[in-house]
Formats: structure tokens, C-alpha cells, sequence
């Protein structure tokens, strides 16, 4: 091979790298549930948001993680489409749409289930799309 092939395969591989991560799928996807579209994890559970996280930090951690486990994001996954990852306190990460980071409830057993929303004098939400 040539110095100009090389050149030319190794830029060809690094444009396929990039346009892969560009249409990178969403952590998220949309759901129907009785209330509406919202957004659910990979196996169709609903997300929510939490009133008391800050943006782009969560404010539900230790016990409180156990009942609303976050939506965790890989060291591998790319932000991009108003979602983002952020750093929680334990060092592991979590997705966040639009600033607010994602969580399932535990007590929701099933896909379309939406028992958390208004949950703790309502200040837990459904994620909406």
C-alpha cells in the first residue's frame, strides 16, 4: 500500500466513526401510557424527572436510587438530541433529556405502567417527549 492509500483508508475509517456516533440511537424512546406519550427506557418502561435534581445533577441517591433507579448511561454512549450524561454522586452515569436526569420506579411493573408519576406530593413527573 501506498503512504496515499493509507492515508485515504484511514480517513474513509474515521469519517464511518464519526457518522456512527451522529446517528447514535437515543437512550429514550416514546411510549403510550393512560397519560399520554412519555418517554421509556429500552424495555418500555416509563422515565420520569425528579423536582429536586438541579440540572444536569441528581439529587436522588442512596435509598432513594433503590426506588427510582436512574437510566444509566455507558462509558461507550455520546450525548446528542437534548440528551446528555451526567456524573452522579456514586461516580456512575445517567442520562438526562433536557437537562433533567432519567429514572424508572420500581414499584411500575410493567411497560405503559405510570404509578410514580406524582409520586412524594408530586414531585416526581413522568418524562415527556
Amino acid at each position: 500500500m501506498t503512504t496515499s492509500s493509507i492515508r485515504l483508508a484511514l480517513t474513509l475509517l474515521a469519517s464511518l466513526a464519526m457518522t456512527s456516533a451522529a446517528f447514535a440511537a437515543p437512550p429514550a424512546k416514546t411510549g403510550k401510557t393512560d397519560k399520554g406519550n412519555v418517554l421509556t427506557d429500552a424495555k418500555g418502561m416509563s422515565l420520569y424527572t425528579f423536582d429536586k435534581d438541579m440540572e444536569g445533577k441528581s439529587a436522588c441517591n442512596g435509598p432513594c436510587a433503590t426506588n427510582w433507579p436512574a437510566l444509566k448511561a455507558e462509558a461507550s454512549d455520546a450525548a446528542g438530541d437534548g440528551y446528555t450524561i451526567i456524573t452522579r454522586d456514586d461516580g456512575s452515569k445517567q442520562w438526562a433529556h433536557n437537562g433533567k436526569p432519567l429514572y424508572t420506579f420500581a414499584k411500575d411493573t410493567k411497560p405503559g405502567d405510570v404509578t410514580g408519576d406524582g409520586f412524594l406530593n408530586g414531585a416526581w413527573h413522568l418524562a415527556m417527549p
